[in-house]
């Protein structure tokens, strides 16, 4: 398996990581614990292996260590013990927190918005996701730059070293200035050749496909346009916006067929860095520019809900507007009966998927559909659902 097909090289040893969450108590602990689950898959993605997760309630961060003094210096010994590789936040760290836990641990440090951006630089496959997320790097590098660690990228790889950089001079804050200058030149270019590209497309149906990260976005497209978009069970496995034309004949014999485009577009995820939102939004376009979204759904993970609102707020945030959507509840074969659906329908305990259809689309204005890509059910309805849509569109031009 090549390696620009994006598979991991199972060759390269995993690093040895521990996680470090503070729980604030303003979460339930379940969504505390799916947060550190998925900050877990987020380094397993990035080729580490996470042998400990450290968490400690408190009242607020603590300023200068993240987690209280006391129990950074119990996880200093735990480093060294087990001669850990690297230590993952579950939030952000401030520049000043960075270089002290550096300074106590002696081994890389990084937050959750790091090994976001170190999996994108991974999976960037096309010179203009490349550019984007140097960018985003760039920007997310500046005020927090160190040297401490800077000699390791000349001497082996790994979670975060994959930078904007290698060399020291690199890590002068003029530099990075100049250098994210110059990436935001490079991408503009690049952004007017993918805007010629999509000017043709002005006069046909564009469908965009939306949806929070491993959702199944790609292999529902690879089914809808009989396309091999790249799909594998990782985070962030798009990153560029894929298009491919679909044909479906209108019943209506006096139209002409449906001419539709659809795209892929990259997944969303709790706490997105804000640089790499401000870098993909020209790749995003697709989805400014479309006629209709399907937000894809996985509804076999107990915390959907508080995912299809990271999307839509992500969405907000670009500027996408009133556009109709069509909700594809996805996985339906593994769905299972979970406690959180009583937070959704006010107590009301759910026994099966069709008990869950009945209560959600009561409950929504916009159309739903149920479906699994994995064994086809519901694709004729999802189908169905996508031309009455574009029908009702057409009606209202």
């Amino acid at each position: 398996m090549s390696k620009q097909q994006g598979y991991t090289n199972y060759n390269i040893p995993k690093e040895k990581a521990i996680i470090l969450a503070v729980f604030l108590g303003k979460l339930k602990v379940t969504a505390f614990e799916e947060q550190l689950r998925e900050l877990n898959f987020l380094i397993q993605t990035g080729g580490g292996d996470t042998i400990k997760t450290f968490t400690q309630s408190r009242a607020n961060i603590h300023p200068k260590w993240y987690l209280g003094q006391g129990k950074v210096e119990e996880i200093a010994h735990y480093i060294q013990e087990k001669k850990i590789d690297l230590v993952v936040s579950n939030d952000d760290l401030s520049p000043a927190q960075i270089r002290n836990l550096e300074s106590l641990f002696k081994i890389k440090i990084i937050d959750r918005s790091g090994i976001i951006l170190h999996i994108f630089a991974n999976n960037a496959r096309t010179n203009r996701a490349k550019i984007q997320v140097e960018l985003a790097q760039n920007q997310y590098l500046l005020p927090r730059l160190t040297r401490l660690w800077t000699h390791l990228s000349k001497q082996k790889g790994g979670i975060g070293m994959k930078g904007p950089g290698e060399t020291e001079i690199e890590t002068d804050r003029r530099v990075i200035r100049d250098k994210i200058a110059r990436l935001k030149k490079k991408l503009q270019t690049v952004d007017k050749q993918a805007n010629t590209q999509r000017k043709w497309r002005q006069k046909q149906t564009r469908i965009s496909l939306v949806g929070y990260t491993n959702v199944g976005k790609s292999s529902l497209m690879n089914l809808l346009t009989k396309s091999d978009v790249f799909a594998q069970n990782k985070l962030f496995a798009t990153l560029d916006s894929t298009t491919r034309k679909i044909f479906w004949e209108n019943e209506n014999p006096i139209k002409a067929p449906y001419q539709l485009l659809m795209s892929d577009t990259v997944g969303f995820i709790r706490k997105l860095p804000h640089g790499l939102i401000e870098s993909f939004k020209s790749t995003l376009d697709e989805v400014l520019e479309s006629d209709l979204l399907l937000h894809m759904v996985d509804i076999s993970n107990d915390f959907f809900e508080d995912q299809m609102k990271v999307v839509l707020n992500t969405l907000h945030e670009i500027g996408m507007g009133e556009k109709p959507i069509i909700t594809v509840f996805n996985k339906i074969d593994n769905f299972k009966p979970s406690a959180t659906s009583e937070d959704i329908f006010e107590d009301t305990s759910i026994k099966s998927i069709e008990q869950f259809k009945d209560l959600w689309i009561s409950k929504e204005i916009s159309p739903s559909v149920f479906i699994s890509v994995k064994t086809k059910e519901g694709l004729d309805d999802l189908i169905t659902t996508i031309k009455h849509q574009l029908d009702q569109l057409t009606k209202a031009q």
